[in-house]
């Protein structure tokens, strides 16, 4: 199990489960997030239609090198397949994620996947 012991802004410790971070999609700020130890990782979206622009992924340092930012990609990949949705990979993160889950790559619209795979 992936644990890590943090330190809350109130000086207390918590441990950390980053196996089992829960994504959310917060349709009202236009990202996928994991809210963890009061900090938001995200994956910012733009939707328009049955296109799904990914945008930015951001994870805050004390956050890093957990897989956050892969669970952000992977859930937001797994619901446009739900939605059926064409995704266009904006952000540089979620292309590099694409390229290495290329079951993904039917997802991205033909004119960009080219690029994914560079």
């Amino acid at each position: 199990m992936n644990r890590v012991r943090s330190t809350s802004g109130k000086g207390t410790h918590m441990s950390i489960d980053f196996e089992h971070v829960e994504v959310k999609n917060n349709e009202n700020q236009n990202r996928y997030e994991v809210q963890l130890d009061n900090q938001v990782a995200e994956l910012t979206y733009e939707r328009h239609g049955n296109r799904l622009l990914l945008m930015h992924t951001s994870v805050p340092p004390a956050l890093e090198g957990h897989g956050i930012g892969g669970k952000l990609a992977k859930f937001a990949l797994n619901e446009a397949r739900s939605q059926q949705l064409t995704v266009y990979p904006y952000c540089p993160y979620v292309a590099s994620y694409i390229k290495r889950h290329q079951e993904y790559l039917d997802l991205v619209a033909e004119g960009e996947r080219k690029r994914v795979l560079e």
